[in-house]
């Protein structure tokens, strides 16, 4: 009987045990079936498809699983979208700035340190003789010639020969490139101003010609003033003098003007041609200055000539002459206070100086960068006569020496211009 029992107890055990294992392989069997479909899902969405998602199950601990899966997935749909967008829009633009770029009637040129060709507009593949990227790699210098004290982040206008070219009016200006990866890179940009250097010639061309036509009538003219002021025709009134005292000053400006113009001529042609001697300096700025004060009173100002010793200079007296005038002349033009022109004579490390101060209306910090160009002239600010010549030729005839014209301005207080000539 208790085996019996036994017997029952034991077929009981294996038939519960039968159908637990069996429940268990189910469940087990669900997993694995709902594992594989997410391994599936992930790497579709691995190999970038992200339209794909995981159907509802009735389980709840599955239906959080899966939400949290389709919900990523659909997450991530929406960034690529963002992405794709984004990337659309910056080829966009990329392509735009690349079509600018490619229009400029200048060439652009990015190098490496070793000056090898990083980058190159059609323009320049032109110029060079290369087509499309056979020039990326080639070294630069493979097509272009170069003063040989050039530095190549110091290119600002500087000309350049290019050799497949066969005209050669280019120049070239460079700018280092700021990179995150710290290598050195410049962007080169070259230009082609035949254009420009033709219109400069013909401008001077024409200018020579007309200063040389304008000059005689006019020294005839001066001859003439000259000779009716002495009564050489006969007897003038007071007030006829005074007519041609006036007549014969703005004759004198226009003479002025004329030679201005054909001395900024003859440097281009020419260069400036030296006749140095020692210049004991304090007479001849004496001299200078009485020769200028009457035009000075004419605007009630007083020219004062400083100076603590006697010094000596070795340079050419008339040209050193036109640049002291043309300086007083100026301040002349610009102290409308009335004040005094200082004129002061000293000596800095290598250098005797001549300093012309005068106390109006000052230069702007703009301006001074621009006051020694050929043809700028403040005067036509003040509505006064100008060719914007003056300050040029006297910065050629000081560099000519060895020297140079600085300046310093406060503007409506002083303004300072140094003659600076080595001893």
């Amino acid at each position: 009987m208790i085996t019996f029992i036994i017997n029952c107890c034991l077929i009981l055990v294996f038939i519960a045990l039968f159908f637990i294992t069996r429940k268990t392989n189910k469940r087990w069997s669900k997993i694995n079936d709902y594992l594989g479909t997410v391994t599936n899902t992930v790497n579709s969405v691995r190999y970038g498809n992200l339209t794909t998602k995981i159907e509802k199950l009735e389980h709840p601990t599955y239906q959080n699983v899966t939400d949290s899966i389709n919900r990523m997935v659909e997450t991530l749909n929406d960034r690529e979208k963002m992405i794709i967008e984004y990337q659309a829009e910056l080829m966009r633009q990329n392509r735009l700035l690349e079509s600018v770029i490619n229009s400029l009637s200048d060439g652009i040129l990015i190098i490496n340190e070793n000056f090898d060709i990083l980058r190159a507009t059609p323009k320049i593949s032109t110029w060079f003789g290369v087509k499309g990227k056979d020039i990326i790699g080639k070294n630069m210098f493979e097509f272009i010639e170069l003063s040989p004290e050039f530095n190549i982040e110091k290119l600002n206008g500087d000309d350049v020969y290019i050799k497949h070219t066969s005209t050669n009016n280019f120049v070239i200006s460079s700018q280092k490139l700021k990179t995150d990866d710290k290598k050195n890179r410049f962007v080169l940009l070259i230009k082609d101003v035949t254009n420009e250097r033709e219109i400069e010639t013909l401008k001077e061309d024409f200018v020579a010609t007309l200063t040389h036509d304008l000059k005689v009538p006019i020294v005839a003219e001066s001859n003439i003033i000259e000779f009716l002021l002495e009564g050489k025709f006969g007897e003038i009134s007071e007030k006829q003098q005074v007519a041609l005292l006036n007549m014969q000053s703005s004759n004198k400006e226009l003479i002025d003007l004329v030679q201005i113009l054909l001395e900024t001529y003859k440097i281009k042609e020419k260069g400036i041609k030296l006749l140095k001697e020692t210049i004991i300096l304090n007479p001849f700025i004496e001299n200078i200055v009485n020769e200028m004060q009457p035009i000075a009173n004419k605007s009630g100002i007083k020219i004062n000539f400083e100076y603590e010793r006697a010094l000596t200079v070795f340079a050419d007296p008339i040209q050193l002459n036109r640049v002291i005038k043309n300086l007083i002349s100026n301040a002349i033009s610009h102290s409308d206070t009335k004040e005094c022109i200082d004129i002061r004579t000293g000596e800095m490390q290598g250098y005797i100086t001549i300093s012309v101060i005068d106390y109006g209306q000052g230069i702007s910090p703009e301006e001074i960068k621009l006051i020694f160009n050929k043809y700028y002239s403040a005067a036509k600010k003040f509505r006064k006569i100008g060719t914007g010549l003056g300050l040029y030729l006297s910065q050629q005839i000081a560099l000519s020496h060895g020297g140079e014209i600085t300046v310093k301005s406060t503007p409506n207080t002083k303004t300072e211009f140094c003659i600076k000539l080595p001893i």
